[in-house]
């Protein structure tokens, strides 16, 4: 009984390996081989949505996508989670991340390298250059990006425009004019969240508005003293002041999302957001130039403030490689490119991508941004971090906060921004 129970054990074992199908063996990929670890902090209905479209691509070629989501708009949560997950050796396969965030993880030699997958997908030729300065380190391709976000939107609600007979402000005046006939009305003129990416995403667009792009160059990518001490910065602090006296009591700690819902549902009829927002209006079912409409920060006309979310790869074992660069390859493919960005409100990071297929905004964008790269006009967008390395940019959001919420005034934010940028390049 005991020779037949281990011959039964053995034959059991070698169908498992595969010995015995049609008559030779089989190769067989390690369970791990075939999934792939994300972290993300996509988590509101329209990012996810969106990025259902790349787990159901990998799911299709046989790779399980393990999610591992942190919820938290800007990401800050998440960084925390991966510098744990890192520092216990356990990294995941890929990490949703932006701007300098990248490139401080590539300085500690932990991030993989992507140059075949690159090489064979022609990255190079498709990426605009002020993408690949996160994308690539050192030459070696670490990160594959997944779209181009531009920051200096602001996002309406048609029908409480037009019932108050609201045309789309050309200037920073006519702005001002529409949001005190909104206020008057009794409606939120200005929806908002208290967190401080939030409050830094607004002020890129007043900076970029108040001195333009030469200003916002000197301010905040070459962070110049004597611009970040200027009486025009003390202008964009008091035009903050200004944007606050028209946001809700409420708003402190408030989520991005729930901002965006209260134009969508119109409770308030303008948010200054990044182009995220509109995969939250398509999710709710709303069109595009019907029920809301989008347009550039009064004053921003001609320049982007950008931010590209890319996934960055981790060095993993060995086992878990293969799907770690097919999902580098899907990312880049036009097919998810165009798929991704339809939903999630974005454009493509591949310059070679048709608009055919995107709405009136997502045109639009496109547009602006080619036109922007051309003329030297596509910046990095402080707030979330393409402008600066994370210290410089966690310290204007300390000053941006502390204005926007009458810490202190805008003389004195003008000081306390020149001490902390200061001290953050220490």
């Amino acid at each position: 009984m005991k020779k037949l129970l281990v011959m039964v054990l053995v034959f059991s074992l070698f169908v498992t390996m595969g010995i015995f199908a049609n008559g030779k063996q089989e190769s067989t990929k390690p369970a791990e081989a075939q999934t792939v670890e994300v972290l993300h902090w996509w988590t509101s209905g329209g990012e996810a949505k969106a990025l259902n479209v790349l787990k159901n691509m990998l799911e299709k070629q046989g790779v399980k996508w393990i999610d591992a989501p942190v919820a938290g708009g800007g990401g800050g949560q998440a960084m925390t989670v991966l510098r744990a997950r890192v520092t216990a050796g356990d990294p995941p396969a890929a990490v949703q991340m932006l701007g300098y965030d990248i490139t401080d993880w590539a300085k500690m030699g932990v991030l993989a390298n992507l140059n075949d997958v690159a090489l064979k997908g022609n990255w190079d030729a498709v990426i605009p250059t002020a993408i690949k300065k996160f994308s690539k380190y050192n030459g070696v391709w670490i990160a594959a990006p997944v779209n181009v976000h531009s920051t200096n939107w602001v996002w309406a609600n048609k029908k409480i425009m037009d019932d108050l007979g609201i045309a789309v402000p050309k200037t920073w005046d006519e702005y001002i004019a529409a949001l005190d006939k909104v206020k008057a009305s009794g409606k939120i003129a200005l929806a908002a969240g208290g967190q401080p990416w939030q409050t830094a995403t607004i002020f890129d667009g007043v900076v970029l508005s108040t001195g333009g792009p030469e200003f916002y160059k000197k301010a905040f990518i070459e962070l110049d003293p004597k611009a970040l001490g200027s009486d025009t910065m003390l202008k964009a602090f008091k035009r903050m002041e200004k944007l606050r006296t028209y946001v809700d009591d409420n708003f402190s700690g408030r989520d991005w999302n729930l901002a965006t819902a209260m134009v969508i549902e119109g409770q308030a009829a303008f948010q200054m957001m990044g182009d995220w927002a509109k995969g939250e209006f398509f999710n709710a079912g709303k069109v595009a130039g019907k029920d809301f409409i989008a347009f550039r920060t009064p004053g921003t006309q001609g320049s982007v403030t950008f931010n590209s979310d890319q996934f960055v790869m981790f060095k993993v074992n060995k086992d878990k490689r293969a799907a770690q660069k097919l999902l580098a390859q899907d990312i880049l493919s036009p097919k998810f490119q165009i798929a991704f960005n339809l939903v999630k409100g974005s454009v493509p990071a591949r310059t070679d991508v048709s608009d055919a297929k995107f709405t009136i905004i997502g045109k639009k964008a496109m547009k602006d941004l080619a036109e922007a790269n051309k003329n030297g006009t596509l910046l990095g967008s402080m707030a979330h971090g393409h402008a600066a390395p994370a210290a410089v940019k966690n310290a204007v959001y300390d000053v941006v906060s502390g204005n926007f919420n009458g810490q202190y005034d805008a003389k004195q934010a003008v000081k306390e921004l020149v001490k902390a940028v200061a001290a953050s390049k220490d």
